[in-house]
């Protein structure tokens, strides 16, 4: 399937463009290290990833606010690992994390190269739910910032993905129509199924292979989007 007539290109942010999970490891090395944190990287992750994913569909749902996503986090998982601190040092962690998170800039492999190819070709954009200073920073420290006219965050928007409002703001703000665009995303419920309620085209980003049970086109590389767009 390719499509046609296409002049903006929306993309997810983090787990599409920016690896999350790569970058939010070495971030939390960073903490774990400066504050002499004897706890193994592999098993806080092995728990920390699930709770994370479950604390951030709160927060997309509106269930949970900014704050108790950034400290019920941290709380669960060392809970969990039976390690002794105190919510103070917690909320302290919560802050280093979100200021340590954007310093590292590893994006997914063909990132660079797929933005060099649709640039010429359309107009991009970012609609991500991830807070407005760190998602700048990431993007200016990944140095890809210059390849998109409009950013559009979930605070800037006042709703989150897959509220119709975020992806209906960033159409307007991008001065672009719906059967002009394309979502690119990797979560199926926040990107694509957000998409597809409001009448956008969407393309699903994942390494996993879906089968042939999705609405959408998947890419399993981000190169792959030269045989669509």
């Amino acid at each position: 399937m390719r499509f046609t007539n296409k002049t903006d290109i929306f993309f997810d942010l983090d787990h599409t463009l920016w690896d999350f999970e790569k970058n939010s490891a070495l971030a939390f090395e960073a903490i774990f290290e400066k504050h002499a944190m004897p706890i193994s990287m592999e098993t806080f992750l092995e728990y920390y990833i699930p709770i994370n994913f479950k604390y951030w569909k709160l927060y997309q749902e509106e269930k949970i606010t900014q704050q108790e996503l950034r400290y019920s986090r941290f709380r669960e998982v060392f809970d969990l690992l039976q390690y002794p601190i105190d919510d103070a040092k917690i909320n302290l962690l919560a802050q280093e994390y979100i200021w340590y998170l954007p310093k590292f800039n590893h994006l997914f492999d063909g990132a660079i190269e797929i933005l060099d190819y649709l640039k010429p070709k359309y107009n991009l954009h970012i609609i991500t739910n991830g807070f407005h200073e760190v998602q700048e920073g990431k993007l200016k420290n990944a140095n890809i910032d210059h390849y998109f006219i409009t950013i559009t965050n979930s605070e800037k928007a006042g709703v989150k993905k897959p509220n119709p409002k975020i992806f209906e703001f960033a159409l307007d703000l991008a001065r672009t129509d719906k059967d002009k665009s394309v979502m690119i995303g990797d979560s199926m419920e926040a990107d694509i199924e957000g998409a597809l309620n409001v009448g956008l085209d969407a393309i699903f980003f994942s390494e996993s292979d879906y089968g042939d049970a999705l609405k959408v086109p998947q890419v399993r590389h981000l190169l792959e989007l030269k045989k669509i767009l």
